[in-house]
């Protein structure tokens, strides 16, 4: 209940850091514009967002037939979850790594990469899954696609206001002069870093709540634990060289390598604690 809570209260800020962008680029008609450039941009990102990331990934799909372990897996753990069996992806990759995506759970799609199936055991790989089928039953990927659009268009807002500062342009009824131009670029630069920080914070408060609910679906909170665990440490070894920063939140670990400030700037919450959080849910067996 509390992670829902905080991505309902970070997407109500974006929303108002958006309002609040156009409002100081052209006022009410600053304010309108910027509403609706986000309403077309959530209307692509709702209908096409599934297509493109699948095919960004070179995701192929595959029938009971091809694989029916795999296959059988996510129709199982499908059914334990109460949702209808959504499409199910292998990515030809060597590096762990599995996402779910879709706008709904009657338009849903779970991927894998070979590496993953690989390298889990059948319970680890289970564990996994529910994680992905719990994004899927949360509707996790159209918030953080709401997230994710709502933080472009902020980013273009940005770039906007940059340029109309530095013109004299903008809302500036009340401020003039090098007032106005210092507080138009001051706002350019900390609203998008701002509109990034509650993307980030989004995609972490619902990887935790995946976590707990896919450890609910599959029964086993320490199989899901135990793959983390082995996951952080092969997908540092092999990082997946195609993936891209707009989609890094998808994963269920972080598929970009990178040093302490990358860290720092994550979409995923620490790996530690995922797994602590985990393992201390399998002791107290709430679930």
């Amino acid at each position: 209940m509390m992670n829902r809570l905080k991505t309902t209260l970070l997407l109500t800020l974006l929303t108002l850091l958006m309002v609040a962008m156009g409002s100081a680029i052209g006022g009410k008609t600053g304010m309108v514009f910027a509403f609706f450039m986000a309403c077309a941009m959530n209307f692509f990102s709702y209908w096409f967002s599934d297509k493109i990331v699948l095919s960004m990934y070179g995701a192929k799909e595959i029938t009971e037939t091809e694989n029916p372990a795999f296959y059988g897996m996510v129709r199982r753990l499908s059914v334990q979850a109460g949702l209808p069996m959504p499409r199910v992806y292998i990515i030809p990759s060597d590096s762990p790594n599995a996402f779910a995506t879709g706008r709904n759970p009657n338009h849903a799609a779970v991927a894998a990469t070979q590496g993953i199936l690989r390298i889990l055991s059948p319970e680890e790989l289970e564990g996994v899954m529910a994680h992905e089928l719990a994004h899927v039953k949360n509707r996790d990927i159209l918030v953080s696609t709401i997230a994710a659009t709502f933080a472009g268009a902020i980013s273009m807002l940005g770039n906007m206001l940059q340029w109309a500062a530095i013109f004299g342009g903008g809302r500036s009824d009340d401020e003039e002069g090098a007032g106005g131009m210092i507080g138009g670029l001051a706002m350019a630069i900390i609203a998008p870093i701002a509109a990034m920080l509650i993307q980030m914070a989004v995609s972490r408060s619902r990887e935790y709540l995946a976590d707990e609910s896919g450890a609910r679906i599959c029964g086993n909170p320490q199989s899901l634990a135990n793959a983390l665990r082995k996951l952080q440490m092969a997908s540092q070894m092999v990082p997946m060289q195609q993936a891209s920063p707009a989609s890094a939140h998808l994963f269920i670990v972080n598929p970009l390598s990178g040093g302490s400030l990358f860290k720092l700037f994550s979409t995923h919450p620490p790996m530690e604690e995922r797994i602590a959080r985990l393992e201390a849910m399998a002791y107290s067996r709430n679930f």
